[in-house]
């Protein structure tokens, strides 16, 4: 690699969300460290492809560069990933850079991740109080479930899971492994515990904890490896004594 002068990148462009996909080949100088968004910027800032021909600047959505946001995700050599932690030199050549398929392309690289913000809101994925004047410290959670919780938490919304999961897609309303996740997440803090029943039948329905098939790939593409199918199985647990209250009734 280091002999190398130059880094070739496939890219799958897309003019609008109504056009036809095609691929159009970059070459970046080459440089030790460089990732991919660097060498996305670089052709930003000079848009030549391969052939020596203009050509309009790749499109593609980033905030922060250090895998916290998850703005960056794309397939990148057929795998989706944050393309802010792809080193180059890591990668082998030619570089293939894609849209994740799971969600609409808006243009190029560029997708809308609606879906997911959807699901988090059908699945109530915050901790609802009344900020009209000072609550005070709220309340203490055990340290060891704290851990756990602080290990979901990690999520960015980077739609990497729902991409690498066969159960997501346009022919499916399955809201994928990470809204699950954060269920359990809500569900297990001292006051979201209060709203727990109305995320469980919120996901006990059409699209929701039936839809996964267990097939693991979440939890092998989750870049924070945040332990999806761990939520998943202890949310199938919940959803079951939900069941049985809900057929038997319950005292609350």
């Amino acid at each position: 690699m280091a002999d190398q002068k130059t880094v070739t990148f496939i890219i799958t462009r897309q003019d609008d969300m109504n056009s036809a996909p095609y691929q159009e080949e970059f070459e970046v100088p080459y440089r030790p460290n460089l990732n991919v968004i660097a060498a996305l910027m670089e052709i930003r800032r000079n848009p030549v492809n391969k052939k020596g021909e203009k050509t309009t600047p790749v499109v593609w959505e980033m905030n922060c560069l250090e895998e916290v946001c998850g703005a960056c995700s794309m397939v990148i050599n057929g795998k989706p990933r944050q393309s802010c932690s792809a080193i180059v030199d890591q990668l082998e050549q030619p570089i293939r850079l894609e849209p994740m398929k799971t969600f609409p392309v808006v243009r190029d690289l560029l997708i809308d991740r609606s879906r997911m913000f959807d699901s988090l809101k059908k699945v109530k994925a915050w901790i609802p109080i009344d900020g009209s004047y000072d609550l005070g410290p709220g309340p203490r959670m055990p340290e060891r479930k704290r851990q756990w919780a602080y290990e979901l938490s990690k999520c960015m919304t980077c739609g990497v899971c729902l991409e690498a999961c066969p159960n997501v897609n346009s022919k499916s309303d399955f809201i994928g492994p990470a809204p699950l996740s954060q269920v359990r997440l809500f569900n297990a803090h001292p006051t979201g515990e209060m709203n727990k029943e109305e995320r469980l039948e919120a996901i006990m329905g059409d699209g929701g904890l039936a839809n996964c098939g267990n097939s693991q790939n979440c939890v092998q593409a989750c870049p924070k490896g945040i332990p999806l199918t761990t939520s998943i199985a202890a949310l199938n647990r919940d959803a079951t004594i939900q069941s049985f209250k809900n057929f038997f009734g319950s005292d609350h």
